[in-house]
């Protein structure tokens, strides 16, 4: 039997993998989101010369703040940590290091360099483990991601913190990605949707259990080494996890995948089942194709370079709102909590909508885009509020988190409408090249947050102009729902014309590679696999 006749059901093994495998994403949501609490700013006041005394950061007049920046840039670091004196009851990297004044860029500058990271391992991490097998490089990438952000804890100085924050980056998202492929193979086709959706509710809620530890957590170098604690616990388990059958069934070691397939179809209480796997039979090659492609041919080039730009602003606009969660007035870690929990409504909604001819793919995508656009211009219209409790905190945030939610929709959908846009010859490269723009948007989100030293506003402003300009590019492109997937770059060209040429029922529209069946099952694999972040 081939591969996919014998993965028909999911067993009880394959349920406990994917709760560890989900279970982890919380681990991976507080690295990327671990600046909103550890970069936090803190009230401070300073106690020399003709230097106004007792002036907090955020109450400091705009002449008094130059005077301060100048006595910043000629005072040397000995005076200035004598004289400079921050809330006792809080720490971070700000009170660590006095990332002040000219200093303060540094504070956005650690979020891009884990984003760089992030950037460099998605492209690495998936070509090694393609090579070298899922389990190798997912437990390597664990174990140092787990190891690098412990050391950040301890970091002496700055630099090393910047550098072991790149370090972080690279090993958290290249083990993330590796990890969903890895859940994805151990499981059946048709289970791929659903697994997706529990990773992308397992980062929302890691978002909420980030902030609930940072609220006890105190100090930033404990809480840097209790989140990794987190890691050590899902590394133990995941060492006696198997080797991705699929791996290996492509790398021919059949018999090593027979036995990974048998343990997965056994019940407790029932002897182990028997599983015979056949070669996979030669297919005919398709026409090769390549990254020039998408930019040699005029549909492709319209799809290519509308998509990138709304992956890239949607990066920017889901992490310019998470990172900015704590500095909306009120309660920081009751905002970063609501920030994570805004994002659960959102994948059971554009699932509903996805499938509705009336919304489609096209018109989900760009409807959230500019809700979410909009929902950044509402915020720069209320006032700024100083309650705490719950009920105010709510009230005054739920543009931020109607934004926070339509994001998070569109983040899903565009995955799902990209792969289908993207002809089966060049979805991979396609895909891949989004998934870089989607990383650009998010090494740029850190610095936007501080556009609101130009004007407190400005960085709404941006995001919400930024979602509204996506959301209009995608009406630009075609509806996908119900229509058949390209299988090459060719097959653009002949759909576009029979479209032109002749008007029959949905039903009538021939493949033209005559290959129905492969192109129906690429499109349920690649539409499981998109709900992701």
């Amino acid at each position: 039997m081939g591969l996919d006749e014998v993965m028909q059901a999911v067993g009880p093994r394959q349920l406990y993998l994917l709760c560890l495998l989900t279970v982890l994403q919380i681990f991976v949501a507080a690295h990327a989101v671990f600046m909103t609490i550890v970069g936090a700013t803190s009230p401070f006041h300073w106690d020399f010369g003709n230097l106004p005394s007792d002036q907090s950061q955020d109450n400091t007049t705009a002449n008094e703040s130059q005077q301060f920046r100048h006595w910043l840039r000629v005072t040397n670091k000995s005076e200035i940590h004598r004289h400079v004196h921050f809330d006792p009851g809080f720490s971070s990297v700000i009170t660590e290091w006095f990332l002040i004044g000219d200093a303060s860029y540094k504070i956005n500058m650690a979020s891009s360099m884990y984003f760089f990271g992030v950037l460099i391992g998605v492209i690495t991490f998936g070509q090694i483990s393609d090579r070298y097998g899922r389990k190798k490089v997912y437990l390597t990438g664990l174990a140092l991601d787990i190891l690098f952000g412990i050391v950040s804890g301890i970091a002496p100085t700055y630099s090393i913190f910047l550098a072991l924050r790149f370090f972080v980056g690279v090993n958290n998202g290249g083990m993330s990605l590796v990890s969903f492929v890895l859940l994805q193979e151990y499981v059946p086709v048709s289970y791929w949707a659903i697994t997706g959706s529990l990773q992308s509710l397992s980062f929302a809620v890691g978002i909420s259990l980030y902030a609930l530890v940072g609220y006890f957590i105190r100090s930033w170098r404990i809480l840097a080494i209790v989140i990794n604690i987190e890691g050590v616990i899902i590394l133990l388990p995941s060492l006696f996890i198997p080797e991705s059958p699929r791996w290996l069934y492509a790398q021919g070691r059949w018999s090593e995948a027979e036995q990974i397939l048998e343990s997965f179809a056994k019940k407790k209480g029932q002897q182990k089942s028997m599983v015979s796997l056949k070669p996979p039979t030669a297919q005919n090659v398709g026409e090769k194709a390549n990254v020039i492609d998408l930019f040699r041919h005029r549909v492709l080039l319209k799809r290519t370079l509308v998509l990138m730009f709304v992956w890239l602003i949607c990066s920017l606009v889901y992490y310019g709102l998470t990172l900015s969660a704590g500095d909306l007035g009120g309660d920081r870690y009751l905002n970063i909590a609501l920030s994570g929990l805004a994002e659960l409504p959102s994948y059971p909604i554009c699932l509903f909508l996805l499938s509705r001819t009336w919304s489609g793919r096209r018109r989900t995508l760009a409807g959230f885009l500019l809700v979410g656009g909009a929902a950044c211009l509402i915020i720069i219209l209320l006032p700024e509020t100083k309650g705490t409790g719950l009920l105010s905190v709510v009230i005054s945030q739920t543009p931020s988190i109607l934004g926070k939610l339509s994001i998070s929709a569109a983040f899903n959908v565009v995955y799902i409408y990209s792969s289908e846009l993207f002809p089966t010859s060049v979805r991979n490269v396609g895909m891949g090249i989004c998934s870089m723009s989607s990383r650009i948007g998010g090494i740029i989100a850190p610095f936007v947050p501080s556009l609101k030293s130009i004007q407190v506003s400005l960085h709404f402003v941006v995001l919400g102009v930024a979602g509204l300009l996506a959301g209009v590019l995608c009406l630009l492109l075609p509806e996908t729902l119900n229509k058949p997937v390209p299988e090459k770059i060719s097959d653009l060209y002949s759909i576009a014309q029979h479209k032109r040429d002749i008007v029959v029922p949905q039903a009538s529209v021939v493949n033209p590679t005559g290959d129905s069946s492969e192109s129906e099952e690429d499109f349920a694999a690649d539409e499981g696999t998109a709900l992701i972040q």
